[in-house]
């Protein structure tokens, strides 16, 4: 399993790295390009036109400012597209989240809160599961770690009353 990978600008690198972990961590392969929606459209179209055929199931995109990046890849495709809004401007990160999630009826992108890079790849776990038990089954495990880490946290935390 494949999961493209497009960030903006090298500025949204150190937000997006955790997505790159968090893919590896499952065994998903990344492949990670930076490309712009308003600065190298053309780079962006031929990348999202040729998703299919280069083995990429689904796309994150991350994108701060008018972050146009992840309605951009989804007008070029009809593989799920899965937008991270990047704090990258004095609004912090607002205009890119709205910029990402207010998009037309028909092209849909989902889109994770600001920064959200890690969450932006368990979902994109999550929809690659469906097809993939071996997958499926390291998320539950995943999912079952979490709520042992709650139950420690609760113990240290009534430890101290």
């Amino acid at each position: 399993m494949k999961v493209g990978i497009i960030i903006g600008s090298d500025s949204d690198w150190p937000v997006m790295k955790s997505a790159v972990e968090v893919l590896k961590q499952f065994g998903v392969e990344p492949m990670v390009t930076v490309a712009s929606a308003h600065r190298t459209p053309l780079k962006v179209r031929e990348i999202a036109e040729g998703a299919e055929q280069n083995g990429i199931n689904l796309f994150i995109a991350a994108a701060g400012g008018a972050a146009h990046l992840a309605g951009v890849i989804a007008s070029y495709t009809t593989l799920p597209v899965i937008g991270v809004p990047i704090n990258a401007s004095p609004m912090n990160g607002l205009d890119s989240l709205l910029a990402t999630v207010q998009m037309p009826s028909g092209v849909p992108v989902a889109t994770m809160a600001i920064n959200g890079a890690k969450n932006a790849a368990l979902f994109a776990v999550q929809i690659l599961a469906q097809a993939d038990k071996g997958l499926a089954d390291k998320m539950k495990e995943y999912r079952a770690n979490l709520a042992k880490e709650v139950d420690v946290k609760a113990e240290r935390v009534k430890a101290q009353l």
